[in-house]
């Protein structure tokens, strides 16, 4: 139990010192925008769609796993596209009031999916430990490494969907304390593999629209290409590095 407790304060510190840097550095934001973009793509390809193939094996196959992953990607982009009005602009002084709420609460989609998947993060992290403490602690690492991008990617998602520093704040305390919640609400409930594979699997398909509909194009706008693709190619290869390490 100890154990588990000083996991889930590392998660909470790693995701808010992740997010602190998003906000301190915003003036840079376009090539945090491009590092978080290939991050969390990096995020759904290595971490959360091999994870939820290799839960979801027992009863459905690799097609099926992917068939969800694809699911959620469009499941997203009708959320974004009819629901939180996805929109670009050289100017944000374009976007009337209306238009700018709407792309406001885009933000609040994003940073909401990026806390809901850090619960399930904790989530996994304490149902890990009940198989084993070595599966435990291989989870556990897992979610480390990726947590300081969640933080950023958290700050992002406000910030360019023009929500203000608080409210950036405010959801990244909530993305800390995610997966927090998460492990402590497996002392309660236990969940088939098989269960939390699709769920990994839909949120594969959310991230990867996140990243590549969403804050790769914006990275890349009014900035020149050069550095934001530099960027997104070491936020990819952080991640792919960090994932392969934590899995030794």
């Amino acid at each position: 139990m100890p154990i588990i407790i000083l996991i889930s304060i590392a998660t909470f510190a790693s995701t808010l010192l992740g997010g602190l840097f998003a906000l301190k550095f915003k003036d840079k934001l376009h090539l945090i925008l491009g590092f978080s973009a290939g991050a969390i793509i990096g995020v759904a390809f290595f971490d959360l769609l091999p994870e939820s193939i290799s839960l979801g094996s027992g009863r459905y196959d690799v097609a099926a796993i992917t068939s969800i992953t694809a699911l959620g990607f469009v499941a997203y982009t009708i959320l974004d596209r009819f629901v939180f009005f996805h929109s670009h602009s050289n100017d944000e002084h374009d976007h009337g009031e209306e238009i700018k709420n709407h792309v406001t609460r885009r933000g609040i989609l994003g940073a909401g999916s990026l806390s809901t998947h850090s619960f399930l993060d904790g989530a996994a992290i304490g149902l890990a430990f009940q198989v084993s403490a070595m599966v435990g602690a291989i989870v556990a690492v897992a979610v480390l490494v990726h947590d300081f991008s969640d933080g950023i990617n958290t700050v992002n998602l406000v910030l360019k969907n023009y929500g203000t520093k608080n409210q950036a704040f405010r959801w990244l305390l909530a993305d800390a304390i995610a997966p927090v919640l998460g492990v402590i609400s497996t002392l309660f409930f236990t969940v088939p593999e098989s269960v939390l594979g699709i769920i990994l699997a839909v949120f594969a398909g959310f991230f990867l629209y996140i990243g590549a509909s969403d804050l790769l194009p914006e990275s890349h706008h009014s900035h020149p290409t050069a550095w934001t693709t530099f960027a997104t190619v070491i936020g990819v290869t952080v991640l792919y590095g960090a994932i392969r390490l934590a899995g030794v």
